[in-house]
């Protein structure tokens, strides 16, 4: 069973999110370094800036987004390093993956979720 979840960063702290690792390169607006409570800021891991962009939130981009995503978890270097890092720390705790896009379902930590549970199950290249 994953260790491994996601968590908009604007829903309260709980102690059984156990590790929380912020995934956004942006810092979400209206919430204090304090108030985050978290354990690692990966900002890195997230969509480049130009992905980012272009993405826009917008729903009917998301499948396009998705797979550009993936092409970059897969050959970025620094971002393989902390999907590593990420897998680790689950192997030994609970992870909380934060991001604070309204949108739950179109955003880019469900894209990275999908990438660490592919990881996770051996498929990892």
């Amino acid at each position: 069973m994953s260790n491994l979840f996601l968590k908009r960063i604007y829903e309260p702290c709980d102690e059984m999110d156990g590790i929380r690792i912020l995934v956004d390169r942006l810092w979400p607006r209206g919430i204090s370094k304090d108030a985050a409570k978290l354990s690692f800021w990966f900002k890195e891991v997230a969509p480049s800036n130009e992905l980012r962009k272009s993405f826009c939130h917008v729903p009917e981009l998301f499948e396009e987004f998705r797979v550009k995503y993936l092409e970059e978890l897969d050959s970025d270097e620094v971002k393989r390093d902390l999907i590593r890092q990420i897998l680790e720390l689950a192997e030994e705790d609970r992870v909380t993956l934060l991001y604070g896009a309204k949108e739950p379902v179109y955003n880019h930590a469900q894209v990275l979720m999908e990438e660490l549970r592919r990881c996770e199950s051996g498929a990892e290249s």
